[in-house]
């Protein structure tokens, strides 16, 4: 079932999400949905807050990077296949010089900036059967975990942009979270008027 994907603005998306245990209602449900749900938005991962659920659980699909000419045949190969699901998650470690990617958001449609991160990390996690892993990840890989990390940490990418930057798409934001923007996929706006 293809979900709503909450639009900026939706308090869920500044909240700091809990843990879930392996008796989560529905969890397999769930992870189906919010593969479905990212697959409808051509989205590379979701996190849970982007479909209005305060927990510690995303997804991600790296395979559209795998189309990049420019990447090496390694890197490719990898990010054809790296599909994992992250839950109740924990950065370990960050490491390396910080370097830019023009990331974009679901949530945040027709805002793309370059946002600096580290480019390795390495990450603990449950899976979806609740076995515990340990992963390094590096290059694109462990940017699209760490943008889909930050949501579970209630930060969006536009929090890492500079005073000026988030002053100029300040009316986007507004706009967006307004129900203003064209869209192909569902979303759910927190500034909508309802209907009676």
């Amino acid at each position: 079932m293809i979900l709503p994907i909450v639009a900026y603005g939706d308090p869920v998306l500044k909240q700091k999400a809990k843990e879930i245990t392996k008796d989560y209602p529905n969890l397999k449900d769930l992870i189906a949905n919010m593969h479905e749900t990212m697959y409808k938005a051509f989205g590379l991962g979701i996190a849970a807050p982007q479909i209005g659920l305060a927990i510690r659980m995303f997804i991600v699909d790296t395979s559209p990077f795998a189309e990049d000419e420019a990447l090496g045949d390694e890197e490719r190969a990898f990010l054809e296949t790296f599909k994992h699901v992250f839950i109740n998650p924990t950065i370990l470690e960050e490491s390396g010089d910080e370097w830019a990617f023009n990331e974009g958001c679901l949530s945040i449609p027709d805002v793309r900036e370059d946002v600096f991160r580290k480019p390795k990390i390495k990450i603990e996690f449950y899976d979806v059967d609740f076995k515990k892993h340990t992963m390094e990840l590096d290059g694109l890989a462990a940017r699209v975990v760490q943008h889909e990390y930050d949501h579970i940490e209630g930060v969006l990418f536009t929090d890492k942009l500079s005073a000026l930057k988030k002053r100029l798409i300040k009316s986007k934001l507004a706009n967006i979270s307004k129900g203003k923007v064209s869209i192909d996929y569902r979303m759910r706006f927190p500034n909508q008027k309802k209907k009676r």
